[in-house]
């Protein structure tokens, strides 16, 4: 099962990478997936799939680089570098999946601008 959630990933996030097709994400959603943001609100899968597509014109082109993707129990997570072309813009991202027979139940997504990363490091540090 783990072999597959990773596969259901791997291949969910290259369709979109590869094509923005936004349309390729959704029947690895159940009906009710919320997706958990780091400011404490979520989304259902209507309003994150539509959020995806607002993004899409944005983002279109955007390098992917997986630096490890884990999987442990109804889990998986995964750590990448992203970078807008043509631009300095980078971050790093951590989502997490958790999987309810055989499809993403929840995510949740971590985001850091490279830039910042070096102050992040030393955030108790600041006044």
């Amino acid at each position: 099962m783990i072999t597959d959630n990773t596969s259901i990933v791997q291949r969910a996030m290259a369709g979109l990478i590869a094509t923005g097709d936004v349309e390729a994400l959704a029947p690895v959603l159940s009906d009710g997936f919320v997706h958990h943001k780091p400011d404490a609100t979520s989304s259902s899968k209507t309003e994150w799939l539509d959020e995806v597509r607002a993004a899409l014109p944005h983002i279109a082109g955007m390098e992917v680089e997986v630096q490890h993707l884990l999987a442990g129990g109804d889990h998986v997570v995964m750590y990448s570098r992203r970078r807008l072309p043509g631009t300095d813009a980078a971050i790093a991202v951590v989502d997490i999946w958790r999987f309810e027979d055989g499809l993403i139940a929840e995510a949740w997504e971590i985001v850091e601008p490279l830039a910042d990363v070096a102050a992040n490091l030393a955030w108790w540090e600041r006044g």
